[in-house]
């Protein structure tokens, strides 16, 4: 494997139609991240998906779909890994250990647990709970250096440091006995930022864009076509003032906010720049701009998405490559873990007990 300067890992989950918050906040940044000096590793995270009941046949699909979505948006295969979490089984075993190392008070603190499982605590999946277990044993089975993560999975991204850090700490004396210095596990830096890295509701600015949400005029669905997405930005809530001149205008104003920031986005422009250029405007002259440019930058996407999912045999190819690539890493990862935990590993050849 080429010597790179970072390790890039990110995931997104299988769970339903990627909108135009997965795309500003995760798939865009992925495709711009190519270009760094670095190894980047794009995970379908199937295992994450299922903490909640999923249909089978249904998340069959829906991994494809989002395998598609990675290719139309323009990762290349070739450049990048893209895999699906179940296809690789260390990050499971990894998981356990990880498990062992976390500490309860530390998954009791993680406030997207309490949203996700609701007033019905007691009735939601182990899985559900220990979701940041697997999500520190998804990135540091590769040792990643880099998230690229949206503000709902900081937290989580945290999680995953305080572990590494733990870690680290309690083997330290075998970490160096095997030649790994003084840290196995880096401290992965999170990447949070970028004009839309929080994409809200078209219908209430105040909530974040969201598959759940009952109304599909509430978000941009990457398989959207372009008549769709003109319509939903048409129909998107504003207010009745025009466009301030400077970003501090936009405080009080989540729906206003919210499209500058998905202009920039989609763009690549800063908020500033945008209102330099509509600052003083009304809605009106807006709105069209800005669904101009969504047709012009999601619509191809679309169309090269349902090109995609016409033929899921070259989409299974891709995920199986990208596995085999990925486990090749993770197994180095988990042959170093098990020789520090203190386990016994098999070797190369096996001798039948007799």
């Amino acid at each position: 494997m080429a010597a790179f300067t970072e390790l890039v890992f990110s995931g997104v989950q299988p769970t339903g139609n990627l909108h135009l918050g997965n795309y500003l906040g995760a798939v865009k940044r992925f495709v711009e991240m190519q270009d760094r000096d670095a190894q980047c590793l794009y995970c379908v995270v199937d295992l994450h998906a299922i903490t909640v009941w999923q249909d089978p046949e249904a998340l069959r699909g829906q991994i494809r779909e989002v395998t598609a979505a990675f290719l139309a948006a323009g990762i290349d295969p070739r450049r990048a890994i893209v895999f699906n979490q179940s296809q690789v089984p260390q990050h499971a075993e990894l998981a356990w250990v990880f498990n062992c190392v976390a500490r309860l008070g530390w998954l009791n603190r993680m406030t997207q647990f309490k949203e996700k499982a609701g007033k019905d605590r007691e009735n939601a999946s182990i899985g559900l709970y220990d979701y940041p277990v697997l999500m520190a044993a998804d990135i540091l089975a590769y040792r990643a250096t880099h998230v690229p993560v949206g503000e709902d999975q900081k937290q989580h991204l945290e999680l995953t440091r305080d572990i590494a850090q733990k870690f680290n700490t309690d083997f330290v004396g075998s970490i160096a006995a095997h030649g790994h210095g003084e840290a196995f596990f880096p401290v992965t830096e999170p990447l949070i930022g970028g004009p839309a890295a929080r994409v809200m509701s078209l219908r209430d600015g105040t909530k974040k864009m969201s598959k759940s949400d009952p109304s599909d005029n509430a978000r941009i669905n990457l398989t959207d076509d372009a008549d769709a997405i003109a319509q939903k930005i048409r129909r998107a809530k504003t207010d009745p003032e025009p466009l301030p001149s400077e970003v501090a205008g936009l405080r009080e104003r989540p729906e206003a906010d919210n499209l500058v920031g998905i202009y920039a986005a989609l763009a690549g422009i800063t908020r500033e720049e945008v209102l330099r250029d509509f600052g003083g405007a009304q809605f009106s002259t807006f709105k069209p701009a800005l669904a101009d440019l969504a047709v012009t930058s999601l619509a191809p996407i679309a169309l090269e998405m349902r090109r995609l999912t016409a033929d899921p045999g070259h989409i299974d190819a891709v995920l199986a490559d990208g596995s085999a690539r990925a486990e090749v890493i993770a197994a180095q990862t988990l042959d170093a873990v098990k020789d520090i935990v203190g386990f016994v590993r098999r070797g190369p050849s096996l001798q039948a007990v007799r």
